[in-house]
């Protein structure tokens, strides 16, 4: 009887461990999406803009200083600063697509790619 509490308790032991291990790795990866659409605000006080797809939807994502900026006439300068605030507060109204992570309901980018050019050349032809 000694010998079968003490390997429950150990089983038990391990399941909770096991299930820590589990519940804490499920949290704290993030997952890369992306999302392209049109600006429709951003605000530079937050570090966050609004991108608007196709189908309506509206999904807020911030920025940080190892956001990376793709495509712009102006883009250079901001990732050799390692600022993209200049970037994104003259960018409404601009086609883009946005490489974010999601946490705890947080979405970050990673790269914004300003594909405003290349839109503009595709419909001309």
């Amino acid at each position: 009887m000694f010998r079968s509490k003490k390997l429950s308790a150990l089983l038990a032991g391990l399941m909770a461990l096991i299930m820590t291990i589990g519940i804490h790795s499920a949290i704290a990866e993030d997952v890369a999406h992306a999302v392209s659409g049109v600006v429709k605000s951003v605000d530079k006080g937050t570090k966050t803009f609004v991108v608007k797809t196709a189908d309506g939807t509206e999904h807020t994502i911030k920025w940080t200083d190892s956001t990376v900026v793709k495509g712009g006439k102006d883009t250079g300068k901001g990732v050799e600063t390692g600022s993209v605030d200049s970037y994104m507060g003259a960018k409404k109204g601009t086609k883009v697509t946005v490489d974010y992570t999601e946490k705890a309901g947080e979405k970050t980018a990673v790269g914004v790619k300003d594909a405003s050019k290349a839109t503009a050349k595709a419909v001309a032809q």
